[in-house]
């Protein structure tokens, strides 16, 4: 267990509580604005309702003869319309007359200041809504319409309400809150379902990758994701594991063959000398054991230098020496340098050079390399009377290619995507052919330092096709 380990949050719970954070700030951003909104607008549209209600007090209390019948009219004309059109009943309704001298007065509470209102009476004759404030810090708005008779203004109706009761809205904040608490209640359900839809394929996935800590490489993960990416992620995973599962078994078969292969010569030595020295074989038998001791000896001294090699090139510490070369010249060269190491053996080795000249960029001796390791295994492969041939050709304008084909019996399909994999060998070669499987990981190691590359092009019952790829020069 990790000592101090930073506590990890489950994905589903980290954005649930952010998006919900998120949602109520925005939601309370709104429920503010909305407030200041329904506020302002019910101002206004009941201070509208008191200009009509002053206006039609301000029409109804005149009488044929130009007098104000405010004390019998304007009772009756408060208890028809008070509870439609005013915000509540504590307002202050006056009738001024012509200077504004206030005549009657109709107040629904004694308040501080609000007995001695006296609204200032505007120039112009025309309605206007006054705003005050008092000495308790209330504001008060004052409507007032002219009472006109004979197109002369006889007086005023003065109507006075607090802007507290103006804008006293309780049923529309209540269904403000409900809508915000609504909305809140199905932003967090819908992110919550859609977080916990996306954090399962991912908490599998984490779940699988325990798994194959743990060294079980048979994950089991859904495969019917709507999503592009999670489906990308589960499907990537999935083929990762298997590719792990198949590298850690191609791991053990490979350790175990390798181990075999350095122990059979040791073992080889140690009973021929031990015979030798135990007086088993004498004179002449005895010197051949010892030769074939020391063969023994240089294969198991050339595959250790083959472990180096690769180890070395692997890490780095080897260089590539790139440099102009005539590939006709070296391909040329190194072909015939072969044939006549294999002058005894019973197959054919051709060349096919072009007679305009090549000039690539790379390293003679590497390439040499891999066109021996190729050649070899092409000897492996063909049967007596085969054929080996050797062309060199323009692929394109950046690289010259090389092709060492074979009419051998193939590499069998299943095989092929593992011969570049370290230490694989074959089942064909595994009982035939001695070796640590280093030699194409290490030849298409070496054609990549050198900016090429080395393939399989085709292989098949009829023969195989290895192409080696160097850069042109240019």
């Amino acid at each position: 267990m990790r000592i101090n380990e930073k506590q990890r949050v489950p994905l589903l719970r980290y954005w649930t509580r952010r998006y919900v954070l998120t949602l109520c700030i925005g939601l309370a951003i709104i429920a503010i604005l909305s407030v200041l909104w329904i506020r302002q607008t019910t101002l206004e549209n009941r201070l509208d309702l008191t200009r009509f209600f002053a206006a039609e007090v301000a029409d109804r209390i005149v009488n044929e003869q130009g007098g104000m019948q405010y004390r019998e009219t304007l009772p009756r004309i408060i208890k028809e319309r008070e509870r439609f059109l005013l915000s509540s009943e504590h307002s202050i309704i006056q009738i001024l007359d012509r200077s504004g001298t206030i005549v009657f007065q109709k107040p629904a509470f004694e308040m501080s200041g609000k007995n001695e209102l006296v609204p200032i009476v505007p120039s112009n004759n025309e309605e206007t809504v006054q705003k005050v404030k008092l000495g308790n810090r209330e504001t008060l708005y004052v409507v007032l319409s002219p009472i006109e008779y004979n197109d002369e203004v006889i007086g005023w109706v003065s109507i006075a309400q607090s802007k507290k009761d103006l804008t006293k809205v309780n049923y529309e904040y209540g269904l403000l809150t409900v809508l915000l608490l609504s909305l809140a209640l199905l932003g967090w359900g819908v992110i919550y379902l859609f977080s916990k839809k996306l954090a399962g394929p991912i908490q599998d996935v984490a779940a699988a990758a325990k798994q194959i800590r743990e060294g079980n490489y048979e994950v089991d993960l859904a495969e019917d994701i709507a999503e592009k990416e999670i489906y990308e992620l589960v499907d990537s995973f999935k083929e990762m594991a298997g590719r792990l599962q198949q590298l850690e078994g191609l791991r053990t078969e490979l350790l175990a063959g390798v181990t075999h292969e350095l122990k059979t010569p040791v073992a080889s030595i140690s009973g021929l000398i031990q015979a030798v020295k135990e007086g088993i074989v004498t004179e002449e038998e005895a010197e051949e054991f010892l030769e074939i001791s020391l063969k023994e000896a240089e294969r198991l001294q050339k595959m250790v230098a083959d472990l180096l090699d690769f180890n070395s090139f692997a890490s780095g510490a080897v260089e590539v020496n790139v440099e102009k070369l005539n590939m006709n010249q070296l391909v040329a060269e190194i072909t015939h340098q072969w044939k006549l190491v294999h002058e005894e053996s019973s197959f054919q080795v051709n060349s096919t050079v072009p007679e305009s000249t090549f000039t690539a960029y790379g390293d003679a001796m590497r390439i040499q390399q891999i066109m021996i390791n190729l050649l070899n295994n092409s000897k492996h492969a063909v049967k007596e009377n085969g054929e080996i041939e050797v062309q060199l050709y323009e692929l394109d304008e950046q690289f010259i290619g090389i092709d060492v084909r074979d009419n051998g019996i193939g590499i069998p399909k299943v095989e092929q995507n593992l011969i570049f994999e370290r230490f694989y060998r074959g089942e064909d070669k595994k009982h035939c052919v001695r070796g640590l499987g280093l030699g194409l990981p290490y030849s298409k190691m070496l054609a990549k330092a050198q900016s090429g590359d080395l393939y399989l092009k085709q292989s098949s019952s009829s023969g195989t096709i290895f192409t080696l790829l160097i850069p042109k020069h240019k």
